[in-house]
């Protein structure tokens, strides 16, 4: 598991401030917020984060849940749970080579 950064900080600013080049995927679950990016958007530390074909989970922090909190609650507004209480988010992330995508999967707990 690799550590909390600024890079899944950086990424969701990113989804958030450009949606038009965000897939938004209906998830099977109301919990989660599941994203596709093209590859060819610029991410930093990709070799940690976006592994190729295979899934990189984060349990975030605390500290970054704080830090962050209005740019996590605009992505919960976007599940299916309208309960504003969550206490942990994972998130899930993958470099889809034959698909050309970068994966952002958000689990609010």
């Amino acid at each position: 598991m690799a550590s909390n950064s600024d890079t899944i900080y950086h990424v969701l600013s990113y989804i958030k401030a450009h949606p038009d080049k965000v897939l938004t995927k209906p998830s099977t679950y109301d919990n989660v917020v599941e994203m596709y990016l093209d590859d060819t958007v610029k991410l930093g530390n990709p070799e940690i984060y976006f592994p190729k074909q295979k899934l990189e989970v984060n349990r975030m922090s605390s500290d970054f849940m704080t830090m962050y909190g209005d740019l996590l609650d605009y992505f919960h507004d976007m599940t299916q749970v309208k309960d504003a209480n969550y206490h942990e988010l994972w998130i899930t992330t993958s470099h889809l080579i034959d698909k050309h995508k970068y994966l952002v999967d958000l689990s609010f707990e």
